[in-house]
């Protein structure tokens, strides 16, 4: 049995839970029995052991599934019966002899309820709608960068096919291969030597003072130069100090860039090598990316709006339960990046922020969903599907990943809902639109 739901604060309840311990000792007993047709022990068969070895070995784990049973149903009761919408878990502490009743056991459990949520006038929001174009400049860019995926290197100074590269002097854009070695107060140190060692100018792999140590060499010269350290380096034993080193340029190669041509197209996929074709599959993965990127601006601007206008008290549970959640996220983005995160304990309060706000938008987001209708159809998730399947070279396959899988649809189907309720607030609330440069919404260079 269940006292009244007791009210502590606007979503805190508890409620006591009550048994007769003669019913729980009873199904502890019929368990038992049960444990002992198969019970194995020294000396006996399986199935012959004494009752009290049994309940000598497993009374205590029996008695505990028993009361976690009992507890369980008689909550789930008592919520359903209330019509409670408990968030998260309760918590289940046994109450003490003073106000029990003799001869039963007794359990408090406090819980949260979901909270009421209260959509304010949509009207009144402002929504920021990001746009961004993809221009010839753009396209240009992109094939810069496909050319230079695509690089290979000639020795600089050699004739051959493409030319020699200029005068065999070390410049920007180079591969140098030098032999180098470091000492701080005359003494080698860890990491400070290399043969062989190879780098392209001017990519930033390199400290700066080494990269201007090399710049104007030939092969076969030597410079010694002293290279600060900065503070913050990642090698901890040499951060902060300052080392002199000698490099020695050993190769001296320059970078040939492919022609943009038919081959070049036809390595792209364009299989009949047509350089407008190439041009027009450039800008449409462009534009698709940029739609991307800014519908996700405009959701964040969307969701922004909506917290401001809803109101509604946030479950402590459904914040605990989330922050764990993004911990065990960062955790595997740390084993994915080869990072041994067991034993690494991550500061909760890193994440409290960003669990409140993700469970104040989800409770917002399902309310607006519940009220509105705008759920997701199933045209409106296979439509969802096939404009993933149209960035992949076997669109086919993509279309049988996400259908052979119901949670995989689910995924599917949370963005939908989410894409529903960002165009529902565009159509309600004061929309202004700002235009992002291309390179600025890629993350290339600030925004204004």
């Amino acid at each position: 049995m269940a006292t009244a739901v007791e009210t502590l604060s606007k979503l805190e309840r508890r409620i006591t839970l009550t048994f007769p311990m003669a019913d729980v000792q009873a199904e502890v007993e019929k368990r038992l029995k049960v444990r002992a047709r198969t019970a194995k022990a020294p000396g006996f068969r399986p199935g012959k052991v004494p009752m009290k070895m049994v309940a000598a070995q497993f009374g205590y784990q029996v008695e505990t599934e028993v009361l976690n049973d009992k507890v369980g149903r008689a909550f789930n009761d008592v919520a359903v019966e209330n019509n409670l919408r408990v968030a998260g878990y309760p918590k289940i502490e046994p109450k003490t002899s003073e106000g029990v009743a003799e001869g039963s056991l007794a359990f408090d459990a406090t819980f949260e309820i979901y909270p009421e949520v209260v959509l304010g006038d949509l009207s009144t929001a402002e929504v920021e709608k990001t746009t961004s174009a993809v221009s010839d400049t753009e396209i240009d860019k992109t094939l810069d960068i496909l050319r230079k995926q695509r690089v290979h290197y000639h020795v600089k100074g050699e004739q051959g096919a493409h030319g020699d590269g200029g005068e065999p002097v070390a410049q920007n854009g180079d591969r140098a291969t030098v032999d180098f070695v470091g000492k701080i107060d005359g003494v080698e140190f860890q990491g400070g030597k290399a043969d062989a060692f190879p780098f392209v100018l001017g990519e930033g792999r390199m400290l700066p003072e080494f990269e201007a140590a090399t710049l104007g060499l030939k092969v076969g010269e030597s410079k010694t130069f002293p290279l600060a350290f900065p503070a913050d380096y990642h090698g901890k034993d040499v951060a902060g100090k300052t080392a002199e080193f000698t490099i020695t340029l050993k190769q001296l190669e320059w970078a040939h860039l492919p022609e943009v041509d038919a081959e070049f197209a036809k390595s792209l996929g364009i299989e009949d090598g047509d350089l407008t074709k190439m041009r027009e599959d450039i800008k449409r993965n462009l534009e698709r990316e940029v739609s991307a990127r800014t519908k996700a601006k405009t959701k964040d601007s969307v969701m922004d709006a909506l917290i401001k206008v809803s109101e509604l008290e946030v479950p402590k549970a459904l914040v605990e339960q989330d922050i764990e959640r993004l911990i065990e996220m960062a955790h595997q983005d740390m084993a994915q990046r080869g990072m041994d995160p067991k034993g690494m304990q991550l500061p909760r309060e890193l994440f409290t922020a960003q669990a409140e706000r993700r469970v104040r938008l989800g409770l917002i987001l399902a309310e607006v969903v519940k009220t509105n209708k705008l759920e997701a159809t199933e045209e409106q998730v296979k439509a969802q599907v096939e404009d993933f399947a149209q960035s992949y070279e076997d669109p086919q396959q993509v279309l049988k990943y996400y259908f052979s899988d119901r949670r995989r649809l689910a995924e599917v189907e949370a963005l939908v809902l989410e894409e529903n309720v960002v165009n529902y607030v565009l159509g309600k609330s004061k929309v202004s639109e700002k235009s992002v440069a291309f390179d600025a919404l890629m993350g290339n260079q600030p925004q204004a």
